[in-house]
């Protein structure tokens, strides 16, 4: 049984995962609602509403994006989705019931993300890409505390 403040690190960090996965979720649940409209006009309305120019390079970019959107598209980015969330929901049960397999997975799939993380930091700064990386680091840095932890203590026993 991990110990008190470990086990709040893990449940922290369980909830974390969990609410990435609803998040991604609802977004790809909520890109069906876009089945079967007109892409093009939806994306051309909301550069209207935020009173951008069409006619400027990022409008434009966002409105050609627009335009490549299908329904099978569409299904296959909210199909992602979900496999993603289930990812997510498993890993966040099985932190917040202190699994060793939930613990590795989650140190492997949280250590995957951190190359490219450094990367985009290194490239363009901001402060999303920063806040990503803190987080991440952060969820690596618990989980891999934890599995030394519980290596530690397997060793004293």
């Amino acid at each position: 049984m991990t110990s008190h403040p470990l086990r709040k690190s893990l449940r922290t960090v369980a909830v974390f995962e969990a609410v990435k996965g609803v998040l991604v979720l609802a977004v790809g649940l909520g890109a069906l609602h876009f089945l079967h409209k007109d892409a093009h006009r939806i994306a051309y309305e909301f550069i209207s509403r935020v009173h951008l120019d069409p006619a400027h390079k990022y409008p434009r970019i966002f409105i050609a994006l627009a335009d490549h959107v299908t329904d099978g598209r569409l299904w296959f980015f909210a199909s992602l989705a979900v496999v993603y969330a289930i990812f997510r929901f498993v890993e966040g049960y099985g932190l917040w019931k202190e699994r060793a397999w939930a613990e590795w997975l989650a140190l492997v799939s949280g250590a995957l993300y951190l190359p490219i993380e450094v990367y985009e930091v290194c490239h363009k700064l901001s402060w999303v890409r920063v806040v990503a990386l803190s987080a991440n680091l952060a969820v690596v840095g618990v989980v891999a505390y934890v599995l030394i932890r519980k290596r530690q203590e397997d060793r004293r026993s």
